[in-house]
């Protein structure tokens, strides 16, 4: 296979997010996921702040137009041109569901992980470079945008934290981005639909037409049932806390809000926007709550909420702890030691020493599906921030140009199958193709 220079890889990514943008946002991948994904949202706008710091910051503020009146970000908001997807809005129903939902957008009524503020820091860091008229832009179009991320960031710590122990309750796998993960397969085992339910179309293997690549017909049918769950709950925080049937603490998700928190709260300080204490107060509150479900090398884990039980899986969300902060020296050095072990990166077969989504020493590993096994662009860019973050330079670097090379394939995929390195899913993938452009920027 013939490869990409670093040049080549920045000018291919950036002529794929410009075939992916829609004016104001940028789909996720045409035919796959053609309408506008929060935490994809967020990484895109990570890889175009290196492109314009002004087009970035315009892909949040289209995000956050859609944000509910109690702070929720949906993770999907609809184009109304854009071609048929299931679950569209009328599965959804939300504005005719919650008084919260938007009227003039429509939306799904779930979340995806925060990754948002990390983005927002990263688009100031950009305009920096602007020239005196788009650094005013920006940071004036910051401020002003500056109060929606704090009450998403206030609804997360109040609604999906509300017993204080500093992990965000997920009502869905889909919330996690993670959505057919073994982290979930004993909460959904609980997930049983009613009598007579009738599922509906799945658009993914619509547009995929690859089954062996994407959840099974039967996780599908327990997704389908959990939104049918949480329209009945009103899409409500209280009553969706007390009745649904899947009630999950993602440790994962925590630990980016960790570090989200952080990171808007640097925002604030350096424009003077207040509430530094505040931010920083949820920043520690979530540490503590990755750290608390840590074991001895530093391995997180989910908590079932309806058991109250630890869901101790092999899968990458185990590194939240590199992300959050907050490790002991000698258990960040295990944990470090775990990542580029043969059970993660070292594993011998693999194409590229790049964490899977499961370890391949897991028995739920599938090279294949989804979350199951295959390697993810974002996922090696958040590790690599977790490493930086922790101190962890050489073992950031080492992954970031095993990282940046995976991808001189040029392909931009949605995920890579990881012994062959085979592109997966769907093509190109706008995340992916940003990915590529923060790894160039170094």
């Amino acid at each position: 296979m013939n490869r990409l220079s670093r040049a080549e890889v920045a000018a291919r990514a950036a002529e794929v997010l410009r075939g992916n943008d829609r004016g104001l946002h940028t789909v996720a991948a045409p035919r796959l996921y053609p309408h506008m994904w929060s935490w994809d949202a967020a990484f895109i706008a990570v890889g175009l702040a290196r492109m314009s710091a002004s087009r970035a910051l315009t892909e949040l503020e289209t995000l956050f137009a859609a944000q509910w009146g109690n702070g929720m970000v949906p993770h999907i908001v609809f184009s109304a041109n854009a071609p048929l997807y299931e679950p569209g809005p009328d599965r959804w129903a939300s504005k005719e569901t919650s008084p919260h939902a938007p009227d003039h957008a429509a939306t799904s009524g779930l979340i995806q992980p925060p990754v948002h503020a990390l983005a927002l820091r990263r688009i100031l860091d950009a305009a920096r470079s602007s020239d005196a008229a788009g650094r005013r832009d920006v940071i004036a179009r910051i401020r002003i945008l500056w109060p929606k991320l704090l009450t998403w960031h206030r609804y997360l710590a109040e609604h999906r934290d509300a017993d204080g122990r500093g992990l965000l309750m997920i009502y869905h796998g889909w919330e996690s981005g993670m959505d057919n993960s073994p982290r979930w397969d004993t909460p959904y085992a609980d997930v049983v639909p009613e009598p007579g339910f009738r599922p509906f179309r799945r658009s993914d293997l619509a547009a995929l037409g690859e089954q062996s690549q994407r959840p099974t017909d039967a996780d599908y049918v327990k997704y389908q049932w959990l939104i049918e769950e949480l329209r009945q709950a009103r899409y409500d925080d209280e009553l969706a806390r007390k009745s649904l049937s899947f009630r999950v603490a993602d440790v994962f998700a925590s630990a980016i809000f960790a570090a989200a928190n952080e990171d808007l709260a640097r925002v604030a300080d350096e424009l003077g926007l207040g509430a530094t204490d505040e931010l920083l107060g949820y920043a520690e509150r979530f540490r503590r709550g990755v750290l608390g479900t840590t074991d001895e090398d530093g391995f997180a884990a989910d908590v079932d909420l309806r058991t109250d039980t630890a869901l101790r899986t092999k899968t990458i969300a185990g590194f939240a702890a590199l992300l959050s902060g907050g490790l002991d020296a000698e258990r960040r050095r295990r944990l470090v030691d775990l990542l580029l072990s043969p059970a993660w990166c070292g594993n011998p077969d693999l194409a590229y020493p790049l964490p899977p989504s499961t370890s391949p020493e897991a028995p739920e590993f599938d090279a294949a599906r989804y979350w199951r096994g295959p390697q993810w662009p974002p996922m090696n860019l958040l590790i690599i921030w977790g490493l930086e973050r922790s101190g962890e330079h050489d073992a950031a670097e080492r992954l970031r140009e095993v990282a940046l090379y995976q991808l001189t394939d040029g392909v931009f995929a949605e995920y890579y199958e990881p012994f062959t390195a085979h592109p997966l899913g769907s093509r190109p993938q706008s995340w992916s193709a940003a990915v590529a452009l923060d790894l160039v920027g170094g």
